[in-house]
C-alpha cells in the first residue's frame, strides 16, 4: 500500500507582509483545502477526488485566484481555466474560459469521466459542462472588491496583480497520482487569453510515476511544455527535486517565474518557487503543513 500525500498551492509571486488580515484568511482557505482532500486520502478514496475536493474549496475562497475572487480580464469580466488529470488512466478534461460554472474543475471532471472531448473552450464547453451536470452561477457573483482594485492598479500600472492559479496534486493508498489546476488567469489579460492551466503537459500533468501543478507566468510554462518536462525527467530517473528545478529553469529562459507543487507515487513531496507561494502539504508520513512566504 503507498503512503498518501497531498500538496496544493494558491498561487506564487511576491506576496505582501503587511496585510496580516488577508494573510490570516488566505491561510485559514489553504488549511480548510488541504483538509478536504486529505479527509479523502485519509478513508483511501482515489487521488482524482481528493484533488478536486481541495480545489473545489479554493474555488469558492475569494482570497485565490480561480472561481470566486478570480482575476478580472482588460473588460473587467471573468474567464476562468481549469484542467484535472488522472495519472492512473492517463485521462484528462479541461476548459478554458468560461464564465458561468461556479465550480470549473468539477466541470473538468465531467468531461474527464464523461468525455467526449478533453479541452474545451467558451460558451460551448459552458453548454456542455452544464448539460453534464456542472453547477452554474450569475458571473457578477464571482467578482470580488479584491479583484476590482487590482485590475484599476492595472490600469494605472500595466503591472498585473493577481497571484496565479490554485492547483493540488495527490497520491492515494493504491499509488494512483492526480493533478489539478484552476485559475481566473491574469489580472487585465486580453478577453480569449488562455493560459497555461487548462493544457495538458504545460500547467497540469500525472502519469503512473508523477503528478504537477504549476503557477507563475502561464505564456512561459506554455512555451516550454513545464509540467511534461519535470515528468519527462523524473521518468528518465532523475530526482523529484532536481527535476522540477531543471524545468523551472527552462521557465526562466523563456522569460518567466513561478512555481510548482509535484507528488510522486511514493508519496514524495516538492514544493518549488521562485519568489513567495501560498502552499500546502500532508502525507501520512508528514504533519500538515501551511506556507505562504519562500522563508516559511
Amino acid at each position: 500500500m503507498a503512503a498518501p500525500a497531498l500538496a496544493i498551492h494558491g498561487g506564487a509571486g511576491l506576496i505582501a507582509r503587511g496585510d496580516q488580515e488577508f494573510l490570516a484568511l488566505a491561510r485559514a482557505g489553504l488549511g480548510r483545502a488541504l483538509r478536504s482532500g486529505t479527509l479523502i486520502l485519509e478513508q483511501g478514496g482515489p487521488a482524482l477526488l481528493a484533488v478536486e475536493a481541495a480545489v473545489r474549496v479554493l474555488e469558492d475562497d475569494p482570497c485565490f485566484n480561480a472561481g470566486r475572487g478570480s482575476a478580472l480580464t482588460s473588460e473587467g469580466r471573468v474567464e476562468m481555466d481549469a484542467a484535472l488529470v488522472d495519472g492512473a488512466t492517463g485521462r484528462a478534461g479541461a476548459l478554458a474560459g468560461v464564465t458561468t460554472l461556479r465550480h470549473p474543475i468539477s466541470a473538468a471532471r465531467l468531461l474527464l469521466e464523461r468525455g467526449p472531448h478533453v479541452l474545451m473552450a467558451g460558451p460551448g464547453a459552458e453548454r456542455h459542462a452544464t448539460a453534464l451536470g456542472a453547477e452554474t452561477i450569475d458571473p457578477a457573483l464571482l467578482i470580488t472588491p479584491r479583484a476590482l482594485e487590482q485590475l484599476e492598479r492595472f490600469r494605472q500600472s500595466r503591472v498585473p496583480a493577481s497571484q496565479g492559479t490554485v492547483g493540488a496534486v495527490a497520491c492515494d493508498t493504491g499509488g494512483r497520482l492526480a493533478a489539478a489546476t484552476s485559475t481566473g488567469g491574469t489580472t487585465g489579460k486580453l478577453p480569449g487569453r488562455i493560459g497555461d492551466s487548462p493544457v495538458i503537459g504545460a500547467g497540469t500533468w500525472a502519469d503512473a510515476r508523477c503528478a504537477v501543478s504549476a503557477t507563475g507566468l502561464g505564456e512561459a510554462f506554455l512555451r516550454t511544455a513545464f509540467a511534461h518536462a519535470l515528468a519527462s525527467r523524473i521518468a528518465a530517473g532523475i530526482a523529484a527535486d532536481e527535476a522540477a528545478h531543471q524545468a523551472l529553469a527552462l521557465v526562466r529562459d523563456s522569460g518567466g517565474n513561478g512555481g510548482c507543487i509535484v507528488v510522486t507515487r511514493t508519496g514524495v513531496i516538492v514544493t518549488l518557487q521562485d519568489d513567495d507561494m501560498f502552499r500546502a502539504s500532508w502525507s501520512a508520513t508528514q504533519p500538515a503543513r501551511v506556507a505562504i512566504f519562500r522563508d516559511d
